[in-house]
């Protein structure tokens, strides 16, 4: 069982919240309707825990009740509809990092960078970030000073609830920039019904969430002293690192600077690198103090056959003992590149202790995308504790493993990144430092060490030991290897041997049911 942490409570549904508005979730059906009125739940303060506890929960679970059933969102499989699991897959299949041997819809065209506005997949991922955005809307409108005063509501908790409730806003929105582009933007000032949201502009939505992350920084609590799994301004502080990292793809400006400032606010909070990578990736992960923001799963609390259920089940197949992952069975889905397992390859002959690759029985090569057998298959997350316990799910179907979004490894590699790419407030010496922590406990000692750092460096490392943990994709663009020749691996651009694709596939499409029911968007260019 977890350590303490915000409950997710079933029954109070922020169904309230469906002022999410119809323009921005297209024709998608929203179930369940209204059940109650905002009105009415905001007038108890006991409820305003749980209802944020819902917002916690949209980024892990599928609706009102686990695993399925009373879905947040339809139009697709509930199963596929979770926050997480299609982050995921928006992140890693169109990479070097993950194929998945699955012919669902228009899954397959996800590696093969073929994608077009009318995939569902890609609709499903737009559609679950305005879910959010909706749910973070109603939560921030109904907890202002005003509407606190005038029920007589007086608390310094239901403050910080706020700015975590703008915390999570900020991460989705993030998240619509880096995959969409210019987006629809609506906020907790629009009023709620359905209208037509106008489309923001790529640097004014940079300008936003930057604003609301040091906004809310002095009403979070500070770092590693809040329930587990809830933001802190440690998080908020990596995610305002990730968005400077970026700003040169986002904005055509570099603010490496800035990332330096904030990574190092990170870094000096109290934040620990783990000493066995394993156990970043196990079911008693939460006792971690490298991890910054996970997204938290329970395997009797959190019941979903999306998030980590997917993360967890569908590596596994061929020759691999599910009952090895704490699992019943695994779902032969999910694999990885030759070209990406190169990258552990640095001719010495040293064992990097992140290959977390099952050769037996699997062919290195991807020659044949549906056949689980063909490339490695990847061990890295499990549902067995540090100490070989199987989770809490005695039918051994919902992991207690949660998902490590924020982390101080990734901080390190951040902050040595923008040094390198000419920020100022940083020295290389530092960065070497942390790059080489995080090395040496990889090679479990110095032999793994290097002495001098470049960018080529940098995104490999960046691939070793972060894969699947949702960066791949925009680290790849970020170094200019997304798309074009300059790297290519096995079925990108829809060929065996890789091919180079255009550079509007840096952006995802608007999906086309929301084109049509708002003529106020532009569709991405390419599309």
């Amino acid at each position: 069982m977890k350590a303490k942490y915000i409950t997710i409570v079933k029954g109070i549904s922020l169904s309230i919240a469906l002022s999410i508005l119809s323009s921005c979730m297209g024709d998608l059906d929203r179930v369940p309707f209204i059940e109650v009125t905002s009105a009415t739940v905001f007038k108890d303060p006991a409820n305003y825990k749980p209802l944020l506890a819902k917002l916690y929960a949209g980024l892990a679970v599928s609706g009102q009740q686990g695993p399925a059933g009373k879905p947040d969102i339809s139009g697709i499989d509930e199963g596929f509809s979770t926050y997480l699991r299609q982050y995921f897959k928006a992140q890693e299949l169109p990479t070097d990092e993950a194929v998945i041997g699955w012919n669902d819809g228009s899954l397959p065209s996800y590696h093969t960078m073929t994608w077009t506005s009318g995939n569902e997949f890609i609709t499903a991922m737009y559609n679950r970030i305005y879910y959010q955005i909706g749910i973070c809307n109603e939560y921030i409108r109904e907890t202002s000073d005003e509407k606190l005063a005038s029920r007589g509501i007086t608390s310094p908790e239901i403050k910080m609830y706020r700015a975590e409730a703008r915390f999570l806003r900020a991460l989705s929105y993030y998240h619509a920039l880096d995959m969409f582009g210019s987006v629809p933007f609506v906020t907790e000032k629009d009023a709620v019904g359905s209208f037509l949201p106008k489309q923001i502009s790529k640097a004014d939505l940079f300008a936003y969430i930057e604003s609301e992350l040091k906004a809310i920084e002095v009403d979070m609590a500070e770092p590693r002293k809040n329930e587990y799994a809830r933001a802190d301004k440690g998080a908020a502080w990596t995610l305002l690192t990730k968005l400077y990292l970026n700003a040169e793809v986002y904005i055509g400006a570099g603010k490496y600077t800035e990332a330096i400032t904030s990574a190092k606010k990170v870094i000096g909070a109290g934040y620990v690198i783990e000493s066995k990578y394993q156990n970043l990736f196990l079911a008693d992960n939460n006792k971690s103090a490298e991890i910054i923001f996970p997204i938290a799963f329970d395997g009797t609390k959190t019941k979903t056959w999306g998030g980590m259920t997917f993360m967890v089940h569908a590596p596994v197949g061929g020759k691999m003992n599910p009952a090895e992952f704490g699992i019943n069975g695994g779902w032969g889905g999910l694999r990885t590149t030759q070209q990406f397992v190169d990258h552990f390859d640095d001719k010495s002959g040293k064992t990097d202790s992140r290959a977390m690759f099952f050769t037996d029985g699997q062919n290195k090569e991807v020659a044949d995308i549906s056949a689980f057998t063909d490339g490695y298959a990847i061990t890295k997350y499990k549902n067995v504790t540090s100490t070989g316990v199987k989770g809490s799910d005695s039918e051994g179907n919902f992991p207690d493993t949660d998902f490590p979004m924020f982390r101080l490894a990734d901080v390190y590699l951040m902050y040595a990144e923008a040094v390198l790419r000419g920020g100022s407030g940083g020295d290389l010496t530092t960065a070497l430092q942390y790059v080489n922590a995080l090395r040496a406990r990889a090679y479990n000692g110095t032999q793994g060490n290097v002495t001098l750092l470049n960018l080529d460096l940098i995104i490999k490392e960046r691939g070793r030991e972060l894969y699947w943990e949702c960066h791949r994709r925009t680290d790849l663009i970020r170094f200019k290897q997304f798309t074009g020749t300059s790297y290519v691996w096995a079925w990108k651009g829809g060929t065996k041997a890789g091919a180079g694709v255009s550079d509007n596939m840096k952006l995802f499409p608007i999906p086309s049911s929301d084109i049509v029911a708002n003529p106020n968007l532009v569709q991405n260019p390419g599309y």
